[in-house]
């Protein structure tokens, strides 16, 4: 039994191909991060270290004399942009700072944290992007001003080298993944659809011996499984039919010598003949389950006419039997061998119920059916998939007649057609057996056929 699957659990992929291909995402991502993350310390934040120590200097220079702001009544900000050596560096006030841009600037602590070991007292180091990437300080020497230092051949907005490495060795290492997931899984699903056909009693042709050394072993001994199976099956097949045969010749002379038998022995004749009767049901039960209805192609069908010939057929024997009929569409089937389905299911119903039988047809968005009801004793629920098995008689309640094939045929049939079938008790008292059958049906390969209409 099956454990229930925990909340994270039905998160995860179940199929191969999904788990392979997250597992692949998953080492890449965890790869890029890993590999941004080094570039990022051991080359990106040293260039930005070196360059936040040379503004420093530059800083230091422009304070190692003092500021003088005396005779010709120079503001700070005046007498500092007087000494600036480099074009590029700008001094402002506050207010001018924040006209230039200061407030759509970014604050990176640990730049700032360096900056004021730099210069020897609390300072703020700020970054803004517009045309060309700026740096903005605010020295300790004198905490009312800003310096602007632009950094040439710098610029955010650029797609850098590392990043688009990133990109690309992403994006070639998930595509090849999947590539490798989707080859790796393709000979696996077309496996599993071939056992899925072999065991509904079909055997496709030998699968093409691709992929990896274990995949071309385990699909070459599935191949020589499936060819020992098909050999297996034609000669249970040859065996029931030779026996079959056989036996008929005998039950032919038996019913000739009870017809020459004598007046006087008429009691004995009727159970002879009652034999020969049930013993040649059996046979054709027996060739019946060994057939499989393979040679037949499905051919659009309309289900309500085959329930109406079965309601006339059974009418003479059956005075309580009732028909509701849907307006069903036509769907691909074996007309003979979805009929047999209605007779055998409507003989048990006879057989076992009380003399009442109702035989429904339904349509839904994907699914036609039928279901036939009965008032007999019912059945016991637990064994219900026990009566789907060959040889295996119904429960007591309902009796013990017959070869034990009847539903093993019926599911068989069912299975061939895609189809459902399933036994509940009715309130009211008597079974309740419901086949649904898909508007479409499909072929060996999984695809979907379209039906007539």
């Amino acid at each position: 039994m099956a454990l229930p699957l925990k909340w994270w659990q039905r998160l995860l992929p179940r199929n191969a191909f999904s788990q392979t291909v997250v597992l692949i995402g998953s080492l890449l991502l965890i790869n890029q991060l890993v590999s941004y993350w080094s570039v990022a310390v051991y080359f990106i934040k040293p260039s930005y270290e070196q360059i936040n120590q040379l503004i420093a200097r530059q800083i230091n220079i422009l304070f190692v004399d003092g500021v003088d702001v005396g005779r010709e009544h120079l503001s700070m900000v005046d007498a500092l942009n007087a000494k600036v050596r480099d074009d590029g560096m700008t001094i402002y006030n506050l207010k001018q700072a924040r006209e230039a841009g200061l407030d759509n600037a970014t604050y990176y602590s640990f730049l700032s944290d360096q900056m004021s070991v730099y210069l020897g007292g609390e300072a703020e180091v700020r970054f803004s992007q517009g045309d060309k990437l700026d740096v903005w300080i605010r020295p300790p020497q004198a905490p009312s001003i800003w310096i602007k230092v632009p950094l040439t051949g710098i610029n955010e907005s650029d797609l850098s080298p590392l990043t688009l490495y990133l990109l690309v060795i992403g994006a070639l290492s998930v595509a090849g993944g999947w590539l490798f997931a989707r080859n790796q899984n393709k000979p696996l699903k077309r496996l599993q659809k071939a056992a899925v056909t072999v065991s509904k009693g079909e055997f496709p042709a030998p699968l093409p011996l691709s992929g990896s050394t274990e995949i071309v072993e385990v699909t070459h001994a599935f191949n020589q499984m499936a060819k020992s199976m098909q050999q297996l099956e034609q000669d249970r097949a040859l065996l029931m039919a030779g026996i079959s045969h056989d036996l008929r010749t005998p039950l032919t002379r038996i019913r000739l010598a009870c017809e020459m038998m004598v007046e006087d022995d008429h009691y004995l004749k009727d159970g002879i003949v009652n034999d020969i009767e049930d013993m040649d049901a059996i046979i054709k039960q027996f060739i019946a389950y060994v057939r499989h209805d393979q040679e037949v192609v499905r051919e659009p069908f309309q289900l309500n006419q085959l329930i109406q010939e079965i309601h006339q057929q059974e009418s003479h024997r059956l005075a309580q039997i009732e028909i509701s009929l849907a307006d069903c569409p036509e769907i691909p089937l074996h007309n003979v061998a979805i009929k047999r389905v209605l007779s055998n299911l409507v003989e048990n119903a006879f057989r076992y119920g009380n003399g009442w039988v109702k035989i429904s047809s339904f349509v839904d968005a994907r699914y036609v059916g039928f279901s036939i009801e009965d008032n007999g004793p019912g059945i016991d629920e637990r064994k219900v998939e026990e009566l789907f098995q060959p040889f295996t008689q119904g429960d007591t309640a309902r009796g013990s007649v017959g070869s034990g094939l009847g539903l093993a045929i019926v599911k068989r049939i069912i299975d061939r057609h895609h189809g459902k079938i399933s036994l509940k008790n009715r309130p009211e008292g008597g079974l309740l057996v419901r086949v649904t059958l898909p508007k479409k049906q499909t072929d060996h390969a999984g695809n979907m056929q379209k039906n007539g209409r």
